[in-house]
């Protein structure tokens, strides 16, 4: 097993001579030196299995926990004990962090706020304040930036997207309830749920988990068993107010593209096409007399859209099917640029994917005949779903 490798980096320049001030037995005043510890964590999991102590014992340093302070001069409570009190973790030596846009703004969409002071909370006991480099409300993703002088860094690694699978082991470290440092662990329970962000739109491709999340976990990283985060906690499901088994995290692969883009342009740019469709089963597919089993049948096209600009067609009189309402008569678009829309690669996870200015070639049926057009996204609207 490979060792954990500890790198000093100093930020400030070694003690000065002091200048002449005339005096032959002033004595020198030497300047404080300031550094920065970077612990870099290596080798977690590679003799096989899956060690929350150790897990725990080498990246909790890296997992700090957050407080938001908004225009009221007070940490923003909600009735579930969160909002302005969450979890985060370092990404870098920087001083880079990630957390849920939700722990550091408050509201919905165009309407929501930035708290007016933020500050991070690390394991030993250090408390600095943090400047928000970006907020990403459909990603419910931030990004925050401590200054890193005089701190011990421990940064985690973001995992991959390949190998999420249902029954794989993960832990979760954070601040419920404002406990911090907690650990709990637990398996992938699912993967493709949708869940909400804080605007219309929904997160796709998040990973639910039975390990125990709550209030104050938001932020927080979920872990795989080398260590690497999969994603960040950011929900429950729960009728008591507190962590059930039903916990969400937003996948590594929506929080990379943030973070990302957040780091560069401090906000991040959606792609908008603006249709409301009904992914297709089987027997659905079959009742309407379509020769495809997958694809997204168009329920509605938004007014003023790229969508109605490229003349995509939106269903007309609705039928009941299997406890479901169907409009009939809507396009059917079954690949985006070639690629074939499923059950867990939809169309809302494809076109979240994307930009807006991307240009996509759109394979479609209407009236039982296939046919290709070419849209170009838009920005997507920040009220609009």
């Amino acid at each position: 097993m490979r060792r954990l490798a500890a790198a000093l980096l100093a930020l400030a320049g070694l003690a000065a001579a002091g200048c002449d001030s005339g005096d032959d037995e002033s004595p020198e005043a030497p300047r404080e030196v300031t550094k920065t510890r970077v612990q870099v964590v290596e080798g977690i999991g590679n003799e096989g299995g899956f060690d929350p102590a150790q897990i725990y014992e080498r990246l909790s340093p890296g997992v700090v926990t957050i407080l938001s302070i908004f225009e009221n001069g007070a940490a923003l409570l909600d009735e579930d004990g969160e909002g302005g009190q969450g979890s985060g973790f370092v990404l870098d030596s920087q001083g880079h962090i990630a957390t849920n846009a939700h722990v550091v703004t408050t509201g919905q969409g165009s309407s929501s706020e930035r708290a007016s002071e933020v500050f991070v909370e690390f394991s030993d006991g250090n408390r600095v304040p943090a400047e928000i480099v970006g907020a990403d409300p459909n990603a419910d993703v931030a990004l925050l930036k401590v200054d890193p002088a005089g701190l011990r860094l421990t940064p985690l690694r973001l995992g991959s997207p390949e190998g999420i699978d249902v029954g794989e082991p993960v832990a979760a470290i954070g601040s419920p309830f404002g406990e911090q440092q907690s650990l709990s662990i637990g398996v992938i329970s699912a993967v493709d749920r949708n869940i909400r962000s804080l605007t219309r739109f929904q997160i796709g491709n998040a990973i639910q988990t039975d390990a125990a999340i709550n209030p104050g976990n938001s932020g927080g990283p979920l872990l795989d068993a080398h260590g690497r985060v999969l994603g960040i906690n950011a929900q429950i499901k729960t009728e008591s107010g507190g962590g059930e088994g039903v916990g969400f995290a937003i996948p590594v692969s929506a929080v990379r593209r943030s973070l990302r883009e957040l780091r560069e342009d401090g906000e991040v740019d959606y792609g908008y096409l603006g249709v409301t469709t009904l992914v297709l089963w089987p027997q659905l597919a079959e009742r309407l007399d379509l020769d495809v089993r997958d694809g997204a049948l168009i329920q509605e096209v938004e007014p003023d859209s790229p969508a109605e600009d490229a003349g995509l067609r939106g269903g007309g009189e609705r039928t009941e099917f299997q406890a479901t309402p169907v409009p009939t008569g809507g396009d059917v678009i079954v690949a985006v640029n070639g690629r074939k829309l499923t059950r867990t690669d939809d169309l809302a996870d494809v076109i979240s994917a994307m930009s807006a200015g991307d240009k996509v070639e759109l394979e479609m049926l209407r009236d039982g005949e296939r046919r290709t057009i070419e849209v170009e996204l838009g920005e997507r609207p920040d009220n609009s779903g």
